[in-house]
């Protein structure tokens, strides 16, 4: 990386933390000295100095180049945002096109995706992950930020588009939370590390029916404690940009909280789902017939008005499930199901 050697070493912590790593694990002492440029903090080893330690100014510059330009390609840099995906028309599975022109989805957008099953809703999902360039069965095209996206999108294994958070949610690892949140962090290097565990699990219990301590061994959770675990580690740890959510309505875990988590922190949600409350809560739902993008539904406010009723019912089934499951006879609730 050019231009690193006459930066002052305060300025380069201050762009790039993970610097600090760099200079503990090699030894290298800057304590008093983060005013220094690169150059005049080598130039201050004596030669007895550079020889016992091995030190090689010109090599360790280039090191700290180099490191910087991994750390950049595995964390993400703010021109690494994806502020809109757009989907350009294909074919479905009989060969007739699709009848829209574009369809932008934007960054702190919740999109739905209905249909029945096997209609092709996981076939749209592929186009977007592996950012179609009209050579999937489907033809059609995705645009990032309105542009022919970058090939990283498609072949690089650290940079994902979407994550995808299944119906299945199965540890094999002997860890416990604390420490699977942990090896996370780890690998993000991110900062306030502990407090970024915290938070996480916090969240997490936020949307869980039953709490769980950071001890608790991750083998051990319950398929909703496990889907709520992912949600909020996703959220605030993950680099893709599209959360993808399969079916969340049968997760076990408060629906509303964790989508309002992920766009807070600036997601762009794709949820495929057959819950009446959970398709209405989108921006938008898309429907898929025959493989094909049948039609693109702007949520009314009607429909919002309804939701609303939706959610009432929905607190009162909830009601009814909790007596269930603590062994209580079924009575009547408020008076709103007989």
């Amino acid at each position: 990386m050019k231009g690193i050697k006459s930066r002052k070493i305060s300025e380069l912590i201050s762009e790039f933390p993970f610097l600090t790593s760099f200079f503990n694990d090699s030894g290298l002492d800057i304590r008093d000295k983060e005013e220094l440029t690169l150059t005049e903090y080598f130039d201050g080893f004596d030669e007895d100095e550079i020889e016992n330690k091995a030190i090689n100014p010109e090599n360790l510059i280039f090191q700290i180049g180099e490191f910087i330009k991994q750390m950049i390609a595995f964390l993400g840099k703010e021109d690494d945002v994806v502020k809109t995906v757009t989907i350009l028309p294909g074919r479905d599975k009989s060969g007739v096109e699709e009848m829209f022109e574009e369809l932008v989805i934007r960054q702190g957008e919740i999109i739905c995706i209905v249909g029945p099953t096997g209609s092709g809703k996981s076939r749209l999902l592929g186009d977007i992950e592996w950012v179609a360039q009209g050579d999937t069965p489907t033809s059609r095209s995705i645009l990032i930020n309105d542009n022919i996206p970058d090939k990283k999108w498609r072949f690089s294994s650290a940079d994902k588009l979407v994550a995808q958070l299944s119906q299945n949610m199965n540890f094999v690892m002997d860890l416990s939370v604390y420490e699977f949140v942990e090896l996370h962090a780890e690998s993000r290097m991110v900062e306030n590390r502990k407090q970024i565990i915290e938070s996480i699990i916090d969240k997490a219990n936020s949307l869980a029916g039953e709490e769980f301590s950071p001890e608790t061994p991750i083998t051990s959770l319950s398929g909703g404690q496990s889907r709520a675990l992912m949600i909020a580690d996703t959220a605030i740890l993950s680099k893709s940009p599209i959360i993808l959510i399969d079916e969340i309505e049968n997760a076990g875990i408060d629906r509303k909280k964790a989508l309002g988590l992920l766009l807070a922190e600036d997601k762009i949600v794709l949820m495929a789902t057959h819950d009446p409350v959970l398709a209405l809560m989108g921006d938008r739902r898309i429907v898929i017939r025959n493989g094909g993008i049948y039609r693109v539904i702007k949520t009314t406010e009607e429909e919002r008005t309804i939701m609303s009723t939706l959610e009432e019912m929905d607190k009162t089934l909830l009601a009814y499930r909790t007596k269930l499951r603590q062994g209580e006879i079924i009575t009547r609730i408020e008076n709103n199901i007989p």
